[in-house]
């Protein structure tokens, strides 16, 4: 059942994708909606609805059988309803063959009516989401269907701009910067992904096929020849698999050029990834093992003898899916990590081929020289030594996926130190196990360390010792060296943290371009996230740089624009915006806006991404994205302010 329920929260994972948007053509109802205004702050809203023949909607809930009351809901808090909704029309009472009683429901037409308590601007069109029961003679559909709602003396917002025509990306004033190409960051995926195949090698679920699968087709292969060439397309289809299975993505991204974004900074999803890091971890402690169905594995190891390249294809495939125990929380980690950059889907491609490469090499060495196989260990228990310390990295991981939630949704449970806290909790298990202090049931027996595993932990101890000053509130407390990974400086429990960065970025840019205005200086656009671990290195390593923070704390107005928040905007600058492309979006909380606006506007969605406008908004030099050198970085920002005097003389 365990095995399962994995299952279930990792098709979650890959396939829970927020798609924005009106349901209304495959609705059984058709809505018109107006505001009326009855006096200030109190509205009555009407929804006229259509019902398509054959079908009704329930009129009134029916708790015995589970049939819920019709809802109204708003994003925005500032929205209170006033009493239940009235739903007046042609009502009938009829013996629903559904639920087996008799029940009120509405047909052909209805009117919804619903008072409202709006404190603040009221809004030219208020978005709303309805929640109501429809059924015809055969199905029962519960509908969920977005709306915007007509509100009499509604007030259009200046603050809904995104497109800003002036910035001209091949034209600015001075040709310096560029984020230039992913090359770079596509071969450290890919050597990201191969470590992590080479470690998916040495666990209990890889290793031990190895000599097997190279003997089983050295043997069964009439020529030498012939069984090389058997256990190097074995090899080939293991890396075309992993490719694969990032294909999907492609899909996706071509849908919205955010979603990847979205999807690897969901909070929610990160909170499924946390829960399932954990059962991972705690299968690699022995507690229970994880599989997949023995139907999956049983029906692609069935195939593995179908023919010759067929079924050396599924022999792959097996081996895919009966390591799936031991490989899946790898993939897992490099599938979230990797679908955070300007690459997106092409940078899991890389991620996937370099962990497939480093799983499919082994295979087609060891044919081309079976000596090799005599210099193997033999399995025993430090396959099971690897699989425990595996889980203490699993933990560390799965706290990262938390912290991502908790910083996106700013719940404040998961500060900097108590995160570095963990983290050394999890080093210092990993070392004790190492030196046979602490043991789990399918663990190694008590005995004297040998010279590798004591080396082993001696590495893991001087890695937890590097964490501890990360406990304290000191300039210590900075550790460059995983700068990112931990939540930043200033998400401290320390009242005053000693480390936060003086610059005090504005978060919306209609405000940072007033005060670019009053105050002449350039804008310093910084497109961040609050789950970007680039951003925090940026912030960590460059931003604190004397010269780098005195020349943008003094010469440019800087403006931290955060694609992931998930907070709601008020009602009135929710909006529905059209892209360059024709596609509709909505815009509806603070990450939607100012992911929309970095796309649109500089047709990218990494971040960091570093703009300089100045205050007629005009690009002054190529946006940058991720630089950690102090150098280059000074560089950019010092032709940008050069920029923006040529064009003060003007």
């Amino acid at each position: 059942m365990l095995s399962k329920k994995v299952l279930f929260l990792l098709t979650i994972v890959l396939f829970s994708f927020q798609i924005s948007g009106y349901a209304q053509d495959s609705s059984a109802v058709q809505w018109q909606a107006t505001g009326k205004k009855i006096v200030n702050g109190q509205y009555e809203i009407q929804l006229k609805g259509t019902i398509k023949e054959g079908w009704h909607v329930y009129a009134k809930p029916n708790i015995a059988v589970g049939l819920e009351d019709f809802k109204i809901s708003f994003s925005d808090s500032a929205i209170q309803t006033v009493g239940t909704p009235v739903i007046t029309g042609n009502i009938k009472t009829i013996t629903d063959k559904i639920f087996n009683t008799r029940t009120d429901v509405v047909e052909e037409s209805l009117l919804v009516v619903q008072r409202l308590s709006l404190s603040g601007v009221v809004p030219a069109k208020l978005k709303a989401t309805l929640l109501y029961n429809t059924a015809n003679i055969e199905s029962f559909i519960p509908e969920e269907v977005k709306i915007e709602i007509e509100m009499e003396g509604g007030i259009i917002s200046n603050t809904n701009r995104i497109l800003i025509p002036s910035i001209d990306l091949k034209n600015p004033v001075n040709p310096c910067g560029g984020t230039g190409s992913i090359t770079g960051d596509l071969l450290g995926i890919f050597l990201l992904g191969f470590l992590g195949g080479l470690l998916a090698l040495v666990t209990p679920c890889v290793f031990p096929m190895i000599p097997l699968t190279v003997s089983f087709f050295t043997k069964k292969a009439l020529t030498k020849r012939q069984g090389v060439i058997n256990a190097s397309t074995y090899g080939f289809f293991i890396f075309l698999i992993y490719v694969l299975l990032s294909v999907p993505f492609y899909f996706v991204e071509t849908a919205s050029p955010e979603i990847l974004n979205s999807v690897s900074t969901n909070p929610w999803l990160n909170v499924i990834f946390f829960v399932v890091f954990i059962l991972f971890a705690l299968s690699f402690f022995g507690l229970y093992e994880i599989t997949l169905p023995s139907s999956i594995s049983g029906k692609a190891d069935s195939k593995a003898g179908t023919g010759n390249l067929l079924g050396i294809f599924f022999m792959a495939l097996t081996l895919a899916i009966v390591s799936f125990s031991c490989t899946g929380p790898i993939l897992g980690s490099l599938l979230v990590g990797s679908l955070t950059g300007s690459g997106g889907a092409v940078q899991l491609t890389a991620g996937m081929g370099g962990f497939g490469l480093a799983l499919a090499l082994p295979f087609a060495l060891f044919a081309l020289f079976p000596n090799w196989l005599n210099s193997l260990p033999k399995s025993g228990g430090w396959l099971s030594d690897v699989k425990v310390v595996l889980g203490f990295i699993e933990v560390g991981l799965a706290i990262k996926f938390l912290s991502n939630a908790d910083l996106v949704m700013h719940w404040g449970i998961l500060k900097r130190e108590v995160f570095i806290g963990i983290w050394i909790l999890s080093g210092i298990g990993i070392t004790l196990y190492l030196l046979n202090v602490i043991r789990f049931t399918k663990g190694s027996p008590m005995e004297r360390p040998g010279k590798l595993r004591f080396l082993f932990a001696a590495v893991f101890a001087a890695s937890t010792i590097y964490l501890v000053p990360g406990l304290t509130n000191t300039k210590y407390a900075n550790l460059t060296y995983i700068s990112g990974f931990p939540p930043p400086l200033c998400y401290s429990i320390y009242d005053n943290p000693a480390n936060c960065e003086d610059l005090k970025p504005i978060k919306d840019y209609e405000e940072a371009l007033q005060r670019s205005k009053a105050e002449n200086k350039p804008i310093l656009i910084d497109f961040t996230g609050y789950a970007c671990v680039n951003c925090r290195r940026m912030e960590e390593n460059v931003w604190t740089n004397e010269e780098i923070k005195n020349i943008m704390s003094k010469k440019f107005i800087l403006v931290s624009l955060y694609v992931d928040d998930k907070k709601n905007l008020p009602a009135s600058q929710q909006f529905t915006y059209t892209t360059r492309e024709g596609i509709k979006k909505e815009i509806t909380s603070v990450g939607d806006k100012w992911a929309t606006f970095e796309t649109e506007n500089f047709r990218n969605n990494a971040q960091p991404l570093y703009a300089i406008l100045n205050n007629e908004e005009i690009l002054m030099n190529y946006p940058v994205g991720y630089t950690p050198s102090i150098k280059e970085y000074k560089d950019w920002l010092l032709c940008g302010l050069q920029a923006f005097e040529k064009t003060k003389k003007k």
